[in-house]
């Protein structure tokens, strides 16, 4: 067990952790920050937007981390190795590849802007103060659709965005991701076979492959279908049951939906190991106990795994993730950076002007705050024995 590393014994013991940045989601300095508290934190996975940017941010909160490694364990964090990076890819529409927009300017005046108090990423401004924009700030999107049916004057509109085979090998060559995971629905075989052609010639490049679809008629039958397209694969695979995408954050309510769909993909007893996503949130482990689908050893290494097909391997968090660390997020952008003044001259920014320089780090106690709020989350599929039902 000591050769094998920490992801993959995570995702082996069934207490595998993986934080979903949004594969839509590009603001840059909150990437950055939520991947450092999170790897800190314990994490066994990054997922991220499959943009160079993006994925720049993620390695270097992950370096990072690996300096901070000593100080987390000393705090009695669950830091034991780096996580994988995984990039999201998608083989046709899909919500999770999205961006709201609309014109501000057609917005009638006497609007009360429901849209502003839905967005969960507070990506949607009027009149900001530095540069009077409004509108959907596109970085930060990840496109919940939150704001599509609310608006009183349907102004708002989704752009989507699929991803293109011809620029999968640059993502696999030469940013050196660990995993990919791709995005599907039920009757896009093809679709998703075109991408699978041009990621295939480079599997052995990664330490894992995901697939994520959602609940419908057929579904069991479609993914064995692709299941017989991949196979053999030289790394391991992981069903990502997409029970409401990105609705986490919501209430108790959303994690049902991703309970019930990981259960019956797990009763399928495809190869390979189930995780949840979705509708995800603090709510999760305690249903997943209570149904008897969490490995009952967790917390307690031992010489023996479980069998994959009894249980759900791992939980993967978006949204509800990110919120929870959104109040010490938006303190640290607009906390005052003032630096020493040379003879002479006078040095006073704002790390809301210039967010690339908003490091976590360089902000202790927000940083180590930040972690034991991450902590409190991965630690419950860590240790699940200890969760009170």
């Amino acid at each position: 067990m000591a050769n094998i590393s920490y992801p993959l014994r995570s995702l082996k013991e069934g207490c595998w952790f993986k934080l979903i940045c949004g594969a839509s989601f590009q603001h840059l300095p909150a990437v950055r920050n939520i991947t450092l508290a999170y790897t800190l934190a314990g994490a066994d996975c990054i997922d991220v937007s499959a943009d160079r940017a993006v994925i720049a941010a993620a390695q270097d909160a992950l370096r990072a981390a690996a300096c901070l490694r000593a100080q987390a364990k000393r705090r009695g964090f669950g830091f034991e190795g780096l996580p994988w990076l995984m990039v999201s890819l998608n083989d046709g529409e899909d919500p999770h590849f999205r961006k709201a927009e609309f014109n501000s300017t057609e917005c009638p005046t006497e609007c009360p802007r429901p849209c502003l108090m839905v967005c969960p990423a507070q990506a949607i401004v009027f009149d900001r103060a530095n540069d009077q924009f409004s509108g959907v700030v596109d970085r930060i999107c990840y496109g919940c659709g939150r704001c599509l049916p609310i608006c009183p004057s349907q102004l708002i509109f989704a752009r989507s965005y699929v991803s293109t085979p011809s620029a999968i090998a640059p993502l696999v060559l030469e940013t050196g991701v660990d995993a990919l995971e791709i995005h599907t629905q039920i009757g896009r075989q093809k679709d998703f076979e075109r991408l699978w052609i041009a990621i295939a010639p480079r599997i052995n490049r990664l330490k894992l492959i995901a697939i994520s679809c959602p609940d419908g008629e057929g579904l069991i039958d479609y993914l064995r279908s692709l299941y017989d397209l991949i196979n053999p694969l030289p790394c391991p695979l992981i069903w990502q049951t997409d029970g409401r995408p990105m609705s986490g954050d919501i209430g108790a309510g959303t994690t049902h939906a991703a309970v019930k769909l990981g259960q019956k993909v797990l009763s399928a007893g495809l190869p390979g190991y189930v995780q949840l996503a979705g509708g995800t949130n603090s709510h999760t482990v305690s249903k997943l106990k209570a149904m008897g689908l969490l490995n009952p050893a967790l917390g307690s290494r031992g010489d023996r795994y479980p069998m994959p097909d009894k249980y759900i391997a791992g939980i993967a968090y978006g949204s509800y993730a990110r919120v929870l660390l959104s109040p010490i997020l938006d303190r640290l952008e607009k906390t005052e950076m003032v630096s020493t003044p040379a003879a002479g001259k006078e040095i006073s920014l704002t790390q809301h002007l210039v967010p690339q320089s908003v490091r976590l780090e360089d902000e202790p106690e927000l940083l180590w705050q930040a972690v034991a709020l991450a902590h409190n989350l991965v630690s419950q599929i860590k240790s699940a024995q200890n969760i009170v039902i």
